[in-house]
């Protein structure tokens, strides 16, 4: 499948259905370790998306996960305890990422370039196999305005770049792990009104533990905002999904979430509460249906939230704790 026409799918159920199963198809010839899996599902001509086998997430820490041969541009890595427990996800063809996240950022807010962005990514930008540093540094780049640009403990002046850009109500991305964003709003609050905060997840164990809720509610206060903004994404996807608020997460139209059961991982639906299976079509060369250890509910509209993860599961970088429900 021309990966350049996962991103001007139309948003309609048969056409990404139709993408679905040539996406499967594809994978099961050319991945073995996906066709091993879907084999021992005993699926072969999978009907609806969610009939699909999904390979879990925990595969990525263990095996190569490709499809087809090829030798990866560059790999992601996820931010673990240790060397041994982190996933990588091999990635064939760089450009496929970066059109991924410009067309879903677009697509949500609007031409980059009307924006500042600002990156408060302590700890990640030490790493040298981030996806999410390279997506804020091309989102950096694009926006081309003068202030944009990675903040790592350099909280004075980020306050000063922050007071700047309100007093010319210019529209600012301030983009931030949890972590980073709470330090700050804790030691520079201030009441922005023309710029966003985007939380993408990340307590690393730097503070007691905080449902979304607690979180969110920090954030608005020390910012003076109504709403706090969240990217959804991992290592092991090349898609994001956004919330404007309240941790309610929408897709771009070539990702889909949907539900597993968590006694039967076989019993998967569009919509519910249960264990989070991903579809992410931009992952053509890798597996682009994912079984994450997130726990959380899916609408009738196909947004979702996440309410934290399995018991069993790693404390991963990119994660918020369990929520109050």
């Amino acid at each position: 499948m021309d990966v350049n026409n996962i991103f001007s799918l139309p948003n309609e159920d048969g056409a990404f259905m139709d993408a679905c199963i040539r996406t499967f198809r594809f994978q099961y010839a050319e991945n073995p370790v996906y066709r091993q899996w879907c084999d021992l599902t005993a699926v072969s001509e999978p009907m609806t998306p969610a009939s699909i086998p999904a390979l879990p997430v925990s595969f990525f820490k263990t095996h190569a996960v490709t499809t087809t041969s090829f030798v990866p541009a560059t790999v992601f890595e996820s931010s673990g305890t240790t060397k041994t427990n982190t996933s990588r996800h091999l990635v064939k063809d760089v450009s496929v990422y970066r059109d991924s996240f410009l067309k879903a950022f677009s697509m949500f807010y609007g031409a980059v370039q009307d924006w500042c962005i600002l990156g408060l990514l302590p700890s990640y930008l030490e790493r040298q196999h981030s996806s999410l540093v390279m997506m804020v540094d091309e989102l950096i780049r694009r926006s081309g305005h003068a202030a944009s640009g990675f903040y790592l403990d350099e909280h004075q002046k980020l306050a000063e770049t922050l007071a700047l850009l309100e007093s010319q109500q210019q529209k600012t991305l301030l983009i931030g792990v949890t972590f980073g964003l709470l330090d700050f709003a804790a030691v520079h609050p201030q009441q922005l009104r023309s710029t966003i905060v985007m939380e993408t997840g990340g307590m690393k164990g730097r503070r007691k533990e905080l449902t979304r809720a607690e979180v969110h509610g920090l954030l608005g206060k020390g910012f003076g905002v109504e709403k706090i903004h969240s990217e959804y994404g991992m290592t092991e996807l090349l898609s994001q999904a956004y919330s404007a608020g309240d941790g309610r997460f929408v897709c771009p139209p070539w990702m889909k979430v949907l539900v597993r059961d968590e006694e039967d991982p076989l019993s998967v639906k569009p919509t519910g509460r249960g264990l989070l299976q991903v579809i992410d079509l931009a992952n053509q060369y890798s597996c682009s249906f994912i079984a994450t250890e997130d726990v959380g509910v899916v609408h009738e509209d196909g947004s979702f939230e996440v309410w934290g993860r399995l018991d069993h599961s790693d404390v991963r970088g990119c994660s918020l704790l369990v929520t109050n429900y």
